[in-house]
């Protein structure tokens, strides 16, 4: 599907603002993590007054059902080290999980599981880190089981799943969790197709993804659709969204890329324009290749900009972490379908507010 462009919307590159080009951060720099791997959930924020990051769940170097993982770490910016947590509650590891911090705690979302015969399962799971005391509570479960959504926080209250796999097809509903009274409730659903995969993050008021795939009735069985959406959330009833197309984003396609929100801007880094499943290898049975590119929407001016790219090519991402001025990337896939372990950071300048 290609967006209808929108008035307001147009492409540029940022230069003052954002730098004249990307860099690794030495001083600063974030060590790997205790052991390679993708598709982990990742999420990051404030913690008894330290800035602290989380991977949870993801699949190791095999790529195998078997590397499924099951594990959880933290880095905490005063020790500068990370630290093994508690394992994720469950029988089995699992992928596609999102993840938010919010008042003190991670809120770990959905995702699916795989077993020996290669069936895949959505989950309703809404496991809760006490990132304190390193203990998990268990949430209300989603209403609709879900894997490969897209989330975002709404005013440090509600928590949003937008889209996404549920066991046999893509939904278009947008679940909203109310961390206060732990219950859920329905969001206006997206207009354009469900998808999985697809990319995004809440800036403000504003919901805002890209792309994702489609199932197809042809082979290859999924396909990468081209779409940019805003969603406005009205703030007297958070569970009405204003949705709009927005002109199509500069560069490929993304599917699994990494987002966040920073300031009026949602970022969005890697991923790749070729979809695959949880191996790397595409739909089509061509090896994926990852992205370095970054781009991003401006909610306040509806602007498209062009940024400096990462300072390597990465895809099979949950999330983005902004830091100060630092765009920071943990885990996920490089070139050749190889896991990696890194931490990659790159300078993306001011954040506009």
């Amino acid at each position: 599907m290609t967006s209808s462009p929108s008035p307001t919307s147009r492409t540029i590159v940022l230069g003052a603002l954002l730098g004249a080009a990307s860099s690794v951060l030495g001083a600063q720099s974030i060590p790997p993590l205790p052991h390679p791997v993708t598709n982990n959930a990742v999420a990051a924020g404030m913690i008894d007054r330290h800035w602290q990051i989380f991977s949870f769940l993801g699949i190791d170097t095999t790529r195998l059902w078997s590397g499924i993982t099951r594990d959880a770490f933290a880095f905490d910016d005063a020790s500068k080290r990370w630290r093994t947590l508690r394992k994720v509650p469950g029988p089995m590891g699992r992928l596609a999980a999102t993840a938010q911090v919010v008042g003190g705690r991670v809120y770990l979302f959905g995702g699916y599981t795989v077993d020996a015969r290669g069936t895949e399962h959505s989950l309703d799971r809404v496991d809760i880190l006490d990132g304190t005391h390193d203990t998990w509570s268990r949430g209300a479960p989603i209403p609709t089981s879900i894997d490969d959504a897209v989330s975002g926080v709404y005013r440090d209250s509600l928590i949003y799943l937008v889209s996404g796999w549920h066991e046999n097809d893509n939904v278009q509903r947008v679940q909203i969790y109310d961390i206060a009274r732990n219950r859920w409730s329905a969001g206006t659903p997206v207009p354009g197709p469900g998808v999985f995969g697809h990319t995004g993050a809440i800036a403000g008021n504003a919901i805002v993804y890209i792309d994702g795939v489609t199932r197809n009735l042809d082979l290859p069985k999924y396909r990468l659709a081209q779409q940019s959406w805003l969603g406005t959330i009205d703030p007297a009833h958070p569970d009405r969204i204003a949705w709009r197309p927005l002109a199509p984003h500069p560069g490929p396609n993304r599917y699994r890329a990494a987002a966040a929100s920073c300031g009026s801007l949602v970022i969005f880094a890697g991923g790749t324009d070729n979809p695959y499943n949880y191996n790397g290898i595409g739909y089509d049975g061509a090896p994926s290749p990852p992205l370095s590119s970054v781009i991003a929407f401006d909610t306040r001016t509806g602007a498209w900009s062009l940024l400096p790219s990462a300072p390597t090519s990465t895809m099979d991402h949950r999330a983005l972490v902004i830091r100060d001025d630092r765009a920071v990337i943990v885990g996920g896939m490089r070139q050749d379908q190889r896991v990696s372990s890194d931490v990659v950071q790159w300078s993306i300048g001011a954040c506009r507010s």
